[in-house]
C-alpha cells in the first residue's frame, strides 16, 4: 500500500514545472516536504536577480525552497537525505541530478518530460516539435536514470499540435497533461502496478537548447519552415528580422504569420506592404505577417504597423 502521506521533494525551475507542484500541493496523499530550483539569475534590461517560476510557487504555497548552485554539492545531498523523502519529483529542472540523489528516496525519481520519448530528450522539447513540423507531442513520466532523459518509461500521453499552437500555448496544455499524468502515475507505480519500460535507443531524437540567436530568420527557408520557428520561439526567443539599411539596420520582431501561396520575389522581399497585408517572399511560397513588433515599439497588427512605419513593396527583410 502506498504510505500515506508520500513524503516528495520536488525539483524543477521552468513555468511549465509549476502545474505539476500545485497538483502535488493539493493532493492529500502527498507532502512536498522541500523544492530545490536553480538560483535567481539576472534578467531584464536592468539585469535585476529574478527567481525562477519554480521559486515563486512554492514561496507563495509557503514550502522550503534550496537553490543550489549545483545539485551535486555535497552539502545539498547531505540536507535532503536528512529528510528522509520517498520520492523525488522532477519537472524542467535543468541539471542532470547525480546518482547520489538518485539512490535517496525509497521509490527512486520520477521526471515529468514534455515529449513523447525516446524523441526529443533534452532541454526544449517542446520548441523542437513545432521546429520539425511534428502533428503531436506529449508528456511522458520515467523513472530516472543517470542519463539525460533516458530512464524508463512508466507513462505518457499525446495531445495534437494545432495550426494555432505557439510554444507557450503548447507549453500550457502540455503542462496540465503532465499534472494529471503524474498525478494518475505516482500511485500506481508505488503500489507496483506499473511495469517501467525501456525507451528504444534507436528511435531517440534530441531537442537542445534554444538560444536568443536561433530566432534570426533566414529568408531563403521554405514559408512554412519560417512559419514554424515564428511559432517554436514565440515568446522567447521570439522570431525576427532586420529592416532598414546599413546604418539605420533595426531588429523587427514577428509575433504572429502564416503561410501564403508562391509569390514572385527574392527571399526577404517585401512583395506586399498596404491594407491587405505585409507579405515576404521566402525560398518557397511566402510568409504573411500578421502581428509584429519593432525595436522600441509595441506589437501591433500588420496593418496598424505599416501605416507608422516606412516599410514599402520591394524593401528587403535581412
Amino acid at each position: 500500500m502506498i504510505p500515506t502521506p508520500l513524503r516528495i521533494i520536488f525539483f524543477g525551475t521552468a513555468e511549465l514545472a509549476c502545474t505539476s507542484l500545485a497538483a502535488l500541493v493539493q493532493n492529500p496523499l502527498f507532502e512536498v516536504i522541500g523544492v530545490a530550483t536553480q538560483p535567481d539569475r539576472p534578467r531584464g534590461r536592468d539585469l535585476k536577480l529574478q527567481p525562477t517560476p519554480v521559486k515563486v510557487e512554492a514561496q507563495r504555497r509557503r514550502l522550503a525552497v534550496w537553490q543550489p548552485l549545483r545539485a551535486r554539492e555535497e552539502t545539498f545531498i547531505k540536507r535532503l537525505a536528512e529528510l528522509k523523502p520517498d520520492l523525488i519529483v522532477v519537472a524542467a529542472y535543468g541539471q542532470i541530478l547525480p546518482s547520489s540523489i538518485l539512490e535517496l528516496p525509497r521509490f527512486g525519481c520520477l521526471n515529468v518530460h514534455a515529449s513523447l520519448l525516446p524523441k526529443y530528450r533534452g532541454a526544449a522539447p517542446i520548441q523542437w516539435a513545432i521546429l520539425n513540423d511534428e502533428s503531436e507531442t506529449g508528456v511522458t513520466i520515467m523513472k530516472m536514470d543517470a542519463g539525460l532523459d533516458t530512464g524508463d518509461i512508466l507513462t505518457q500521453d499525446k495531445t495534437v499540435i494545432v495550426p494555432e499552437d505557439n510554444a507557450q500555448t503548447l507549453q500550457d496544455r502540455v503542462a496540465r497533461l503532465g499534472a494529471e499524468l503524474l498525478m494518475n502515475t505516482i500511485r500506481d507505480y508505488v503500489e507496483g502496478k506499473i511495469a517501467p519500460r525501456k525507451q528504444p535507443p534507436e528511435q531517440a531524437s534530441h531537442a537542445p537548447k534554444i538560444s536568443k540567436e536561433d530566432g534570426r530568420l533566414d529568408w531563403k527557408l521554405p514559408a512554412r519552415t519560417l512559419w514554424n520557428r515564428v511559432r517554436a520561439f514565440t515568446p522567447w526567443p521570439g522570431a525576427y528580422t532586420y529592416y532598414g539599411g546599413q546604418l539605420n539596420l533595426r531588429r523587427l520582431k514577428i509575433w504572429r504569420a502564416e503561410v501564403t501561396p508562391e509569390a514572385r520575389g527574392s527571399p526577404g522581399e517585401i512583395i506586399q506592404a498596404d491594407k491587405s497585408g505585409l507579405v515576404v517572399a521566402s525560398g518557397r511560397q511566402s510568409l504573411r505577417i500578421l502581428d509584429l513588433q519593432r525595436e522600441g515599439g509595441r506589437r501591433l497588427g500588420a496593418q496598424e504597423f505599416l501605416s507608422g512605419t516606412g516599410l514599402q513593396k520591394g524593401q528587403l527583410l535581412q
